[in-house]
Protein backbone atom coordinates (compact mmCIF):
# COMPACT_ATOMS: atom_id res chain seq x y z
CA UNK A 1 0.00 0.00 0.00
CA UNK A 2 2.94 2.36 0.58
CA UNK A 3 3.64 1.99 -3.14
CA UNK A 4 0.33 3.76 -3.82
CA UNK A 5 1.92 6.97 -2.51
CA UNK A 6 4.63 6.73 -5.15
CA UNK A 7 6.58 9.53 -6.84
CA UNK A 8 3.79 9.97 -9.39
CA UNK A 9 1.21 10.24 -6.61
CA UNK A 10 3.34 12.76 -4.69
CA UNK A 11 3.69 14.97 -7.76
CA UNK A 12 -0.01 14.59 -8.67
CA UNK A 13 -1.09 15.50 -5.14
CA UNK A 14 1.32 18.46 -5.04
CA UNK A 15 -0.12 19.65 -8.36
CA UNK A 16 -3.64 19.20 -6.95
CA UNK A 17 -2.82 21.34 -3.92
CA UNK A 18 -1.08 23.98 -6.01
CA UNK A 19 -3.96 24.39 -8.47
CA UNK A 20 -7.07 23.58 -6.40
CA UNK A 21 -5.98 24.09 -2.80
CA UNK A 22 -7.86 21.75 -0.44
CA UNK A 23 -10.64 20.89 -2.91
CA UNK A 24 -9.29 17.41 -3.68
CA UNK A 25 -8.83 16.49 -0.02
CA UNK A 26 -12.35 15.08 0.49
CA UNK A 27 -12.28 12.88 -2.66
CA UNK A 28 -8.95 11.40 -1.55
CA UNK A 29 -10.38 10.54 1.88
CA UNK A 30 -13.58 9.14 0.36
CA UNK A 31 -11.41 6.90 -1.79
CA UNK A 32 -10.35 4.81 1.26
CA UNK A 33 -13.22 2.24 1.20
CA UNK A 34 -12.91 1.76 -2.57
CA UNK A 35 -9.15 1.25 -2.33
CA UNK A 36 -9.72 -1.34 0.38
CA UNK A 37 -12.41 -3.16 -1.63
CA UNK A 38 -10.16 -3.39 -4.69
CA UNK A 39 -7.06 -4.52 -2.75
CA UNK A 40 -9.14 -6.98 -0.71
CA UNK A 41 -10.50 -8.60 -3.89
CA UNK A 42 -6.97 -9.07 -5.22
CA UNK A 43 -5.89 -10.43 -1.84
CA UNK A 44 -8.87 -12.79 -1.66
CA UNK A 45 -8.16 -14.15 -5.14
CA UNK A 46 -4.51 -14.78 -4.27
CA UNK A 47 -5.23 -16.54 -0.97
CA UNK A 48 -8.27 -18.41 -2.27
CA UNK A 49 -6.83 -19.73 -5.54
CA UNK A 50 -3.08 -19.79 -4.90
CA UNK A 51 -2.55 -18.15 -8.31
CA UNK A 52 -1.57 -14.71 -9.52
CA UNK A 53 -3.98 -12.69 -11.67
CA UNK A 54 -2.33 -13.38 -15.03
CA UNK A 55 -2.11 -17.12 -14.34
CA UNK A 56 -5.73 -17.21 -13.22
CA UNK A 57 -6.80 -15.39 -16.39
CA UNK A 58 -4.72 -17.74 -18.56
CA UNK A 59 -6.25 -20.83 -16.98
CA UNK A 60 -9.85 -19.61 -17.07
CA UNK A 61 -10.02 -17.29 -20.08
CA UNK A 62 -7.13 -18.46 -22.25
CA UNK A 63 -3.67 -17.30 -23.26
CA UNK A 64 -4.93 -14.46 -25.48
CA UNK A 65 -6.77 -12.85 -22.55
CA UNK A 66 -3.67 -13.26 -20.37
CA UNK A 67 -1.47 -11.61 -23.00
CA UNK A 68 -3.95 -8.72 -23.31
CA UNK A 69 -3.81 -8.26 -19.53
CA UNK A 70 -0.02 -8.37 -19.72
CA UNK A 71 0.03 -5.63 -22.38
CA UNK A 72 -2.19 -3.39 -20.23
CA UNK A 73 -0.03 -4.07 -17.19
CA UNK A 74 3.18 -3.40 -19.13
CA UNK A 75 1.88 0.05 -20.07
CA UNK A 76 0.83 0.86 -16.52
CA UNK A 77 3.99 -0.54 -14.90
CA UNK A 78 6.40 1.08 -17.36
CA UNK A 79 4.83 4.54 -17.02
CA UNK A 80 4.97 4.14 -13.24
CA UNK A 81 8.60 3.05 -13.34
CA UNK A 82 9.51 6.08 -15.46
CA UNK A 83 7.77 8.26 -12.84
CA UNK A 84 9.69 6.60 -9.99
CA UNK A 85 13.09 6.92 -11.65
CA UNK A 86 12.34 10.51 -12.64
CA UNK A 87 11.36 11.15 -9.01
CA UNK A 88 14.67 9.69 -7.86
CA UNK A 89 16.43 11.91 -10.40
CA UNK A 90 14.59 14.89 -8.90
CA UNK A 91 15.66 13.89 -5.40
CA UNK A 92 19.23 13.50 -6.66
CA UNK A 93 19.10 16.92 -8.31
CA UNK A 94 18.17 18.42 -4.93
CA UNK A 95 21.50 17.04 -3.66
CA UNK A 96 23.39 18.35 -6.67
CA UNK A 97 23.73 14.99 -8.47
CA UNK A 98 23.49 14.74 -12.28
CA UNK A 99 20.40 12.99 -13.64
CA UNK A 100 22.41 10.28 -15.37
CA UNK A 101 24.30 9.38 -12.18
CA UNK A 102 21.14 9.29 -10.05
CA UNK A 103 19.30 7.08 -12.54
CA UNK A 104 22.26 4.73 -13.04
CA UNK A 105 22.72 4.26 -9.28
CA UNK A 106 18.97 3.70 -8.77
CA UNK A 107 18.74 1.11 -11.56
CA UNK A 108 21.83 -0.73 -10.29
CA UNK A 109 20.53 -0.74 -6.71
CA UNK A 110 17.10 -2.01 -7.72
CA UNK A 111 18.56 -4.81 -9.83
CA UNK A 112 20.77 -5.79 -6.87
CA UNK A 113 17.81 -5.82 -4.44
CA UNK A 114 15.44 -7.91 -6.58
CA UNK A 115 18.27 -10.23 -7.64
CA UNK A 116 18.73 -11.55 -4.09
CA UNK A 117 16.23 -14.37 -4.63
CA UNK A 118 14.39 -13.67 -1.36
CA UNK A 119 10.89 -12.19 -1.12
CA UNK A 120 11.31 -11.47 2.59
CA UNK A 121 14.45 -9.40 2.04
CA UNK A 122 12.92 -7.47 -0.86
CA UNK A 123 9.82 -6.75 1.23
CA UNK A 124 11.86 -5.48 4.18
CA UNK A 125 13.98 -3.24 1.97
CA UNK A 126 10.85 -1.84 0.30
CA UNK A 127 9.12 -1.19 3.64
CA UNK A 128 12.22 0.54 5.01
CA UNK A 129 12.27 2.89 2.03
CA UNK A 130 8.51 3.41 2.14
CA UNK A 131 8.50 4.49 5.79
CA UNK A 132 10.50 7.55 4.73
CA UNK A 133 7.17 8.87 3.44
CA UNK A 134 6.21 9.59 7.07
CA UNK A 135 8.34 12.71 6.60
CA UNK A 136 5.35 14.30 4.86
CA UNK A 137 3.48 14.47 8.18
CA UNK A 138 6.24 16.77 9.41
CA UNK A 139 5.77 18.95 6.34
CA UNK A 140 1.99 19.19 6.87
CA UNK A 141 2.41 20.14 10.54
CA UNK A 142 5.08 22.75 9.85
CA UNK A 143 3.04 24.30 7.05
CA UNK A 144 0.63 25.55 9.74
CA UNK A 145 -2.67 25.26 7.79
CA UNK A 146 -5.83 26.83 9.17
CA UNK A 147 -8.22 23.94 10.11
CA UNK A 148 -11.35 26.07 9.51
CA UNK A 149 -10.04 27.13 6.12
CA UNK A 150 -9.43 23.48 5.24
CA UNK A 151 -12.98 22.46 6.23
CA UNK A 152 -14.59 25.28 4.24
CA UNK A 153 -12.46 24.79 1.11
CA UNK A 154 -12.65 20.96 1.15
CA UNK A 155 -16.44 21.12 0.79
CA UNK A 156 -16.16 22.90 -2.57
CA UNK A 157 -15.94 20.26 -5.30
CA UNK A 158 -16.20 21.91 -8.77
CA UNK A 159 -17.14 18.86 -10.85
CA UNK A 160 -18.13 21.11 -13.75
CA UNK A 161 -14.51 22.23 -14.20
CA UNK A 162 -12.54 20.08 -16.74
CA UNK A 163 -9.24 20.88 -15.03
CA UNK A 164 -10.59 19.64 -11.71
CA UNK A 165 -11.95 16.45 -13.31
CA UNK A 166 -8.57 15.80 -14.95
CA UNK A 167 -6.76 15.97 -11.60
CA UNK A 168 -9.56 14.01 -9.92
CA UNK A 169 -8.96 11.21 -12.43
CA UNK A 170 -5.21 11.39 -11.77
CA UNK A 171 -5.82 11.11 -8.01
CA UNK A 172 -8.11 8.10 -8.55
CA UNK A 173 -5.53 6.49 -10.81
CA UNK A 174 -2.74 6.97 -8.27
CA UNK A 175 -4.92 5.51 -5.52
CA UNK A 176 -6.37 2.42 -7.20
CA UNK A 177 -3.48 1.33 -9.44
CA UNK A 178 -3.64 -1.69 -11.81
CA UNK A 179 -0.08 -2.84 -11.09
CA UNK A 180 -0.63 -2.50 -7.33
CA UNK A 181 -3.64 -4.83 -7.54
CA UNK A 182 -1.65 -7.38 -9.55
CA UNK A 183 1.18 -7.11 -7.02
CA UNK A 184 -1.20 -7.69 -4.09
CA UNK A 185 -2.46 -10.95 -5.58
CA UNK A 186 0.91 -12.30 -6.76
CA UNK A 187 2.73 -11.29 -3.57
CA UNK A 188 0.18 -13.22 -1.51
CA UNK A 189 0.98 -16.30 -3.58
CA UNK A 190 4.76 -15.79 -3.46
CA UNK A 191 4.63 -15.46 0.33
CA UNK A 192 2.84 -18.81 0.54
CA UNK A 193 -0.28 -17.41 2.22
CA UNK A 194 -3.55 -19.36 2.23
CA UNK A 195 -7.21 -18.88 3.22
CA UNK A 196 -6.36 -19.34 6.91
CA UNK A 197 -4.47 -16.00 6.87
CA UNK A 198 -7.22 -14.00 5.20
CA UNK A 199 -8.47 -12.20 8.34
CA UNK A 200 -5.00 -10.98 9.32
CA UNK A 201 -4.23 -10.04 5.70
CA UNK A 202 -7.44 -8.01 5.45
CA UNK A 203 -6.59 -6.09 8.63
CA UNK A 204 -3.08 -5.43 7.32
CA UNK A 205 -4.48 -4.20 4.01
CA UNK A 206 -6.98 -1.91 5.72
CA UNK A 207 -4.22 -0.44 7.87
CA UNK A 208 -2.11 0.06 4.75
CA UNK A 209 -4.92 1.84 2.90
CA UNK A 210 -5.59 4.22 5.80
CA UNK A 211 -1.87 4.96 6.19
CA UNK A 212 -1.52 5.52 2.45
CA UNK A 213 -4.35 8.05 2.28
CA UNK A 214 -3.26 9.73 5.51
CA UNK A 215 0.12 10.38 3.89
CA UNK A 216 -1.65 11.60 0.74
CA UNK A 217 -3.86 13.94 2.79
CA UNK A 218 -0.85 15.30 4.70
CA UNK A 219 0.99 16.05 1.47
CA UNK A 220 -2.07 17.68 -0.13
CA UNK A 221 -2.60 19.88 2.93
CA UNK A 222 1.08 20.88 2.92
CA UNK A 223 1.03 21.60 -0.82
CA UNK A 224 -2.19 23.64 -0.60
CA UNK A 225 -0.85 25.66 2.34
CA UNK A 226 2.46 26.46 0.65
CA UNK A 227 1.81 26.26 -3.11
CA UNK A 228 -1.97 26.82 -3.40
CA UNK A 229 -1.98 29.85 -5.68
CA UNK A 230 -3.91 28.34 -8.58
CA UNK A 231 -0.77 28.12 -10.71
CA UNK A 232 0.27 24.67 -12.10
CA UNK A 233 3.68 23.31 -11.16
CA UNK A 234 6.21 23.01 -13.96
CA UNK A 235 8.98 21.06 -12.20
CA UNK A 236 9.75 18.93 -9.14
CA UNK A 237 12.11 21.63 -7.87
CA UNK A 238 9.06 23.80 -7.10
CA UNK A 239 7.90 21.16 -4.60
CA UNK A 240 11.31 21.20 -2.96
CA UNK A 241 11.16 24.99 -2.79
CA UNK A 242 7.89 24.76 -0.83
CA UNK A 243 9.47 22.31 1.60
CA UNK A 244 12.50 24.56 2.08
CA UNK A 245 10.34 27.66 2.60
CA UNK A 246 8.42 25.88 5.37
CA UNK A 247 11.17 23.93 7.13
CA UNK A 248 14.28 25.86 6.19
CA UNK A 249 16.79 25.01 3.42
CA UNK A 250 18.56 22.08 5.11
CA UNK A 251 15.55 20.46 6.83
CA UNK A 252 13.26 21.07 3.86
CA UNK A 253 15.68 19.46 1.44
CA UNK A 254 16.16 16.48 3.77
CA UNK A 255 12.42 15.87 4.19
CA UNK A 256 11.85 16.27 0.46
CA UNK A 257 14.65 13.88 -0.52
CA UNK A 258 13.68 11.27 2.09
CA UNK A 259 9.97 11.35 1.27
CA UNK A 260 10.27 11.41 -2.51
CA UNK A 261 13.09 8.86 -2.76
CA UNK A 262 11.40 6.51 -0.27
CA UNK A 263 8.13 6.64 -2.19
CA UNK A 264 9.88 6.19 -5.54
CA UNK A 265 12.01 3.25 -4.43
CA UNK A 266 9.21 1.22 -2.86
CA UNK A 267 6.94 1.81 -5.87
CA UNK A 268 9.74 0.97 -8.33
CA UNK A 269 10.21 -2.40 -6.60
CA UNK A 270 6.47 -3.11 -6.55
CA UNK A 271 5.78 -2.09 -10.16
CA UNK A 272 8.75 -4.14 -11.44
CA UNK A 273 7.68 -7.23 -9.50
CA UNK A 274 4.03 -6.86 -10.54
CA UNK A 275 4.99 -6.91 -14.22
CA UNK A 276 7.58 -9.69 -13.83
CA UNK A 277 5.13 -11.91 -11.94
CA UNK A 278 2.42 -11.32 -14.55
CA UNK A 279 4.95 -11.94 -17.34
CA UNK A 280 5.92 -15.30 -15.89
CA UNK A 281 2.30 -16.25 -15.14
CA UNK A 282 1.06 -15.34 -18.62
CA UNK A 283 3.83 -17.31 -20.34
CA UNK A 284 3.82 -20.20 -17.87
CA UNK A 285 7.51 -19.90 -16.86
CA UNK A 286 9.11 -19.73 -13.41
CA UNK A 287 8.21 -16.47 -11.70
CA UNK A 288 9.17 -16.34 -8.03
CA UNK A 289 11.67 -14.38 -5.97
CA UNK A 290 12.43 -17.66 -4.24
CA UNK A 291 14.07 -18.78 -7.50
CA UNK A 292 17.51 -17.39 -8.25
CA UNK A 293 18.22 -15.68 -11.60
CA UNK A 294 19.70 -18.85 -13.13
CA UNK A 295 16.52 -20.73 -12.15
CA UNK A 296 14.04 -18.12 -13.44
CA UNK A 297 15.87 -16.19 -16.18
CA UNK A 298 12.73 -14.84 -17.88
CA UNK A 299 11.38 -13.46 -14.61
CA UNK A 300 14.55 -11.51 -13.82
CA UNK A 301 15.11 -10.53 -17.46
CA UNK A 302 11.68 -8.83 -17.49
CA UNK A 303 12.70 -6.76 -14.46
CA UNK A 304 16.08 -5.76 -15.90
CA UNK A 305 14.61 -4.81 -19.30
CA UNK A 306 11.91 -2.67 -17.66
CA UNK A 307 14.49 -0.90 -15.48
CA UNK A 308 16.94 -0.26 -18.31
CA UNK A 309 14.20 0.98 -20.64
CA UNK A 310 12.70 3.34 -18.06
CA UNK A 311 16.14 4.52 -16.97
CA UNK A 312 17.11 5.34 -20.55
CA UNK A 313 13.92 7.35 -21.07
CA UNK A 314 14.40 9.37 -17.88
CA UNK A 315 18.07 10.03 -18.66
CA UNK A 316 17.00 11.45 -22.04
CA UNK A 317 14.91 14.15 -20.31
CA UNK A 318 11.16 14.11 -19.54
CA UNK A 319 8.65 16.51 -18.00
CA UNK A 320 8.00 14.71 -14.72
CA UNK A 321 4.95 16.71 -13.63
CA UNK A 322 3.02 16.15 -16.88
CA UNK A 323 4.13 12.51 -17.00
CA UNK A 324 3.02 11.78 -13.43
CA UNK A 325 -0.43 13.32 -13.90
CA UNK A 326 -0.85 11.65 -17.30
CA UNK A 327 0.10 8.23 -15.89
CA UNK A 328 -2.48 8.63 -13.12
CA UNK A 329 -5.18 9.53 -15.63
CA UNK A 330 -4.24 6.53 -17.79
CA UNK A 331 -4.61 4.25 -14.76
CA UNK A 332 -8.03 5.73 -14.03
CA UNK A 333 -9.17 5.03 -17.62
CA UNK A 334 -7.99 1.41 -17.25
CA UNK A 335 -9.93 0.86 -14.00
CA UNK A 336 -13.22 -0.42 -15.51
CA UNK A 337 -11.38 -3.27 -17.23
CA UNK A 338 -9.16 -4.33 -14.33
CA UNK A 339 -11.85 -3.98 -11.64
CA UNK A 340 -14.43 -5.70 -13.82
CA UNK A 341 -12.00 -8.60 -14.26
CA UNK A 342 -11.38 -8.86 -10.50
CA UNK A 343 -15.13 -8.86 -9.80
CA UNK A 344 -15.77 -11.55 -12.41
CA UNK A 345 -13.03 -13.82 -11.04
CA UNK A 346 -14.11 -13.21 -7.44
CA UNK A 347 -17.61 -14.36 -8.38
CA UNK A 348 -16.56 -17.41 -10.38
CA UNK A 349 -13.05 -18.64 -9.50
CA UNK A 350 -13.07 -18.69 -5.70
CA UNK A 351 -14.19 -21.46 -3.33
CA UNK A 352 -17.80 -20.99 -2.24
CA UNK A 353 -16.92 -19.66 1.23
CA UNK A 354 -14.75 -16.87 -0.24
CA UNK A 355 -16.80 -16.10 -3.32
CA UNK A 356 -18.16 -12.59 -3.87
CA UNK A 357 -21.92 -13.06 -3.64
CA UNK A 358 -25.13 -11.97 -1.91
CA UNK A 359 -25.80 -8.44 -0.69
CA UNK A 360 -22.13 -7.95 0.16
CA UNK A 361 -21.17 -8.90 -3.38
CA UNK A 362 -23.73 -6.58 -4.93
CA UNK A 363 -22.66 -3.61 -2.79
CA UNK A 364 -18.93 -4.22 -3.37
CA UNK A 365 -19.39 -4.70 -7.13
CA UNK A 366 -21.59 -1.62 -7.48
CA UNK A 367 -19.15 0.50 -5.47
CA UNK A 368 -16.10 -0.57 -7.47
CA UNK A 369 -17.81 -0.27 -10.85
CA UNK A 370 -19.15 3.14 -9.80
CA UNK A 371 -15.69 4.47 -8.87
CA UNK A 372 -14.29 2.95 -12.10
CA UNK A 373 -16.98 4.77 -14.13
CA UNK A 374 -16.13 8.03 -12.36
CA UNK A 375 -12.45 7.56 -13.17
CA UNK A 376 -13.25 6.81 -16.81
CA UNK A 377 -15.54 9.84 -17.25
CA UNK A 378 -13.16 12.18 -15.41
CA UNK A 379 -10.17 10.89 -17.36
CA UNK A 380 -11.94 11.30 -20.69
CA UNK A 381 -13.48 14.66 -19.73
CA UNK A 382 -11.30 16.66 -22.18
CA UNK A 383 -12.37 14.36 -25.03
CA UNK A 384 -16.04 14.42 -23.97
CA UNK A 385 -15.93 18.20 -23.70
CA UNK A 386 -14.44 18.44 -27.19
CA UNK A 387 -17.06 16.10 -28.62
CA UNK A 388 -19.82 18.00 -26.85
Amino acid sequence: MLADTDAGSIITVAQSGAVWGYRLLLPNLLLIPFMFLAQELALRLGLGTGKGLAELVRRRLGRSAALLLLAVLATSSFSALVSELAGLAGAGAALGLPVLLSVACAVAALILVVGTGSYRLVERVALSFGLCELAFFVMAWKAGPNPLHILIAARKIPLAEPGYLWLLAANLGTGIIPWALVYQQSASVDKGLGPEQIRAARLETLGGVVLCQAITAALLIAAAATLGKGVPLQSVSEIEAAFSATLGPAAGRSVFVLGLSGAALVAAIVSCLAFAWAFGEALGVRHSLEHRPVEAPWFYAAIVIMLLGAGGLVASGVNLVSLAVGAGVANAVLLPGILGLLIYLARTALPSDLRLRGIQGIVASAGLLGIAALGLVAGLSPVLRWLG
